[in-house]
């Protein structure tokens, strides 16, 4: 029998209370455990779409790519420093503090723009691949990794000398990479949705790994001490690859339109950026094989892209207001609306 068909409406609305305020209360637990929320806006802005994010290692600076050039904030005060300019279609930057160089992939142009780290100016410019995307500086190889996304290949960049050492091709579009420090370089490979992996020492792919039912990986992290991967995928799942193995350890639910994953090694706590539907999800990493989301914080549409400072623990995103649908179907930017949101607790 159904009971609450039979009560009689006093109680009937009695019980329907007090489960509304079980769920509140449950709601309301979770929230507090999470406990992370927008804590300040920093406007920046000027028009055109944006993508990486990235904190400088030698000041206090945030680098944020936007349409053909950088804006450099403070990050603490969010004063707008400084610009790096003719940067059309920038999508990432990355630095070398013993070298005091920094770089940017244009993504329109084809190049990198070399700049000093400490004034911003630009210095000098590098010829790389098709559409170069994300790009990253590995430390123990001491080169530079452009993931290019039209060519389908890796462009390697020797800093001391901003000359391409080797074009590494990847059979599909690059994403992402991250080192595990230890020899070994992963790369989402967007159409393939799989993880290539290069040897350091060749400098050649020596694998490929599933990524089981994740599609169209983007944003891509690594945990060395677990030698775990994070893979965010554009059909709502974030993969747990086992980083010595290919083994998919977990699928874990995220948001839409994943196109950035963060680490916080202090915090065991990895992050994606989803920029359809506004939202960050966090998910805890308990162990090696153990995760648990534990929380979907509310952030805005089209913050696609994060950056984690692994100092302050706070996350940064960068979005704009949109206005309707374009005829080409995609949402209208409100021009002078680019900003940059600061996560925390």
């Amino acid at each position: 029998m159904n009971n609450f068909r039979t009560m009689d409406k006093g109680n009937r609305n009695r019980l329907a209370l007090t489960a509304m305020a079980v769920l509140m209360f449950g709601i309301s637990c979770f929230a507090q455990k999470g406990d992370y929320h927008i804590v300040k806006t920093i406007p920046v802005g000027g028009e055109g779409k944006w993508d990486y994010l990235a904190l400088s290692p030698v000041n206090n600076d945030l680098y944020v790519s936007h349409a053909t050039q950088v804006n450099v904030i403070d990050k603490t005060t969010g004063e707008l420093k400084s610009s790096i300019e003719n940067t059309t279609g920038v999508h990432g930057i990355a630095f070398v503090s013993s070298a005091g160089k920094g770089y940017t992939s244009n993504g329109k142009l084809n190049t990198l723009s070399v700049f000093d780290i400490h004034t911003n100016k630009v210095i000098g410019q590098i010829k790389v691949g098709e559409d170069p995307d994300a790009i990253m500086y590995e430390s123990v190889s001491k080169m530079l990794f452009v993931c290019n996304g039209k060519s389908k290949d890796l462009s390697i960049v020797d800093p001391k000398t901003d000359a391409v050492v080797k074009i590494v091709p990847l059979g599909g579009k690059p994403e992402t990479a991250v080192s595990d420090e230890a020899g070994h370089l992963y790369i989402n490979i967007e159409d393939k949705s799989e993880v290539a992996v290069l040897d350091m020492k060749s400098l050649s792919v020596i694998g490929r790994y599933s990524l089981g039912h994740g599609e169209e990986p983007s944003g891509l992290a690594i945990d060395r001490k677990t030698q775990r991967l994070f893979a965010g995928c554009d059909n709502k799942l974030l993969i747990v690859l086992n980083a010595k193995t290919g083994k998919v350890v977990k699928e874990l639910p995220i948001g839409e339109g994943c196109d950035g994953v963060g680490f916080d090694p202090a915090m065991s706590q990895i992050y994606s950026s989803n920029g359809e539907d506004g939202t960050l999800t966090i998910i805890k990493e308990q162990s090696a094989d153990a995760y648990k989301v534990i929380a979907n914080i509310p952030t805005a549409k089209g913050a696609k892209t994060l950056t984690v400072d692994e100092k302050t623990h706070l996350l940064y995103l960068s979005t704009a207001d949109f206005s309707g649908i374009g005829k080409d179907g995609r949402p209208i930017i409100v021009p002078g609306t680019f900003h940059v949101l600061v996560i925390g607790k």
